[in-house]
């Protein structure tokens, strides 16, 4: 074997491995509604009404990074600037976190994301993104205020029977444990983590606005 060959194999393995790019692959940790809601910079009730592909600058490799632009009609803001959205970004598939929508302006949505700013947002898989017939009445009602009420506090996913709260402002979601993985279970349709006078959290269920009537962390 020439003695450059050895050199010249290792330089080329060098190349290849600064040339390779991960596979493409999107993975999101389950979360509580109300938790997706205290996340994002925007939550609003919208349809979208066109989507098109545009540019969004270029990748390390100098490749077009490319994103679609949903033209939407906001009709309600619950969480966000003072300016209506206009358009919502989102990545070209789902393999890459992108968040397709139905277009036409017929299906209502729940959708929650991070502020572009000027009347844009972006949104992955991983954010908060229902249709509205979907939800519950709780799930409506909470997102005006009873949501907001308990974002100082912490909602702790249960994976397995028995699971244990680790501090007073913390609320223990079981849905995951309880219902067999469900993240759309009774906890996420029905409940609030709200935060009480004396800085505890607790569970809260019914479609009054919340009083005196709390449960008890350990039996949501």
């Amino acid at each position: 074997m020439p003695a450059a060959l050895p050199s010249l194999l290792a330089w080329l393995a060098v190349l290849l491995l600064g040339r390779a790019r991960p596979a493409d692959a999107c993975s999101c940790s389950p979360i509580h509604p109300q938790q997706a809601f205290c996340n994002a910079d925007v939550v609003i009730r919208a349809k979208a009404v066109s989507a098109k592909e545009v540019d969004s600058g270029n990748d390390i490799y100098g490749n077009p990074i490319k994103r679609i632009q949903y033209e939407i009609k906001q009709m309600k803001m619950f969480k966000g600037p003072d300016k209506d959205i206009e358009f919502i970004y989102t990545a070209p598939s789902t393999a890459v976190c992108g968040r397709l929508l139905d277009t036409g302006g017929k299906k209502e949505y729940l959708i929650a994301g991070k502020s572009e700013g000027n009347g844009k947002m972006h949104i992955t898989l991983c954010d908060l993104v229902s249709t509205w017939d979907s939800l519950s009445p709780t799930q409506k009602k909470s997102l005006n205020q009873r949501y907001q009420m308990g974002c100082e506090g912490k909602i702790s996913r249960c994976l397995s029977i028995p699971c244990f709260v680790s501090s007073s402002d913390e609320c223990l979601w079981t849905d995951w444990a309880m219902e067999k993985n469900n993240v759309d279970g009774r906890q996420a349709k029905h409940y609030a983590c709200i935060k009480r006078s004396d800085g505890s959290c607790a569970w809260y269920r019914g479609m009054a606005p919340p009083k005196q009537e709390f449960l008890d962390i350990e039996d949501p």
